[in-house]
Parts: C-alpha cells; sequence; structure tokens
C-alpha cells in the first residue's frame, strides 16, 4: 500500500512539474515575442473638435507596403492600440466619426520608438 502511495504521489509530482515548466516556457516566448526588435507598436487618443478624447472612433491603420488596412473602434477614454507592427514598413494613420476625419498621419521606419504615441485630432471635412 505504501509503494502504491509513493508512485502516485511521484506521478503527481512529475505532471505538476510538467505543468511548470510548460507555464514558465509559454511565458518566455510571450516576454520573446515583445522583445523582438523588428517589432512597435503604436498607441494614442482621438480628439473631438473640443479637444476632449472621443469613444467609438473608428482607427484606421494602413500598411502601406501590403496595403492592409487594420481598424480599432477607441474605448471610453478615446484610446486606440495597435501592437506587431514591422519596423521596417511605413504606416498611415485616420481616425473618422460621422462627418468628422483626421488628418492622415504616417508612422516611418525612421522612427524608432518601440511604442508610438500618436494623438489623432477630429475636423469637420
Amino acid at each position: 500500500m505504501q509503494q502504491v502511495h509513493r508512485v502516485l504521489l511521484s506521478a503527481g509530482l512529475a505532471v505538476t512539474m510538467a505543468l511548470i515548466s510548460s507555464v514558465t516556457l509559454s511565458a518566455q516566448k510571450n516576454n520573446d515575442k515583445k522583445q523582438d526588435p523588428n517589432l512597435r507598436s503604436v498607441e494614442g487618443a482621438v480628439l473631438a473638435l473640443d479637444k476632449k478624447p472621443t469613444p467609438d472612433a473608428i482607427v484606421q491603420l494602413k500598411d502601406t507596403r501590403t496595403l492592409q488596412v487594420r481598424t480599432f473602434v477607441t474605448q471610453e477614454d478615446g484610446q486606440y492600440h495597435f501592437a506587431g507592427l514591422r519596423t521596417d514598413t511605413d504606416y498611415e494613420l485616420q481616425a473618422s466619426l460621422g462627418e468628422l476625419k483626421s488628418a492622415s498621419k504616417r508612422l516611418t521606419t525612421f522612427d524608432s520608438r518601440k511604442t508610438a504615441n500618436v494623438v489623432l485630432q477630429l475636423e469637420k471635412k
């Protein structure tokens, strides 16, 4: 009976150690993605005509190489965020809300910030 308990205890410890190793490796891989020198992100806020943060504005991010467009709807505090952007690619950002649009802003390859902050001001067009 004691031998059965030892075998079960050993098996339980082995499974626990395997799970801990798996979680640690997964977390390390996620950190490696965050530390990738070829990736960056852009974030910021969309401001209304009165310079207040605008919820529910649509922010479009255009990859100038592939012409792919990604979209983000701003949160209650007017904030947006795009991650996983290549450092060797230029991007264009523009926000809109109904009849209002912001000027187009460009995030270039010359911008070396890992996280660029770009504020988009809505205007009447």
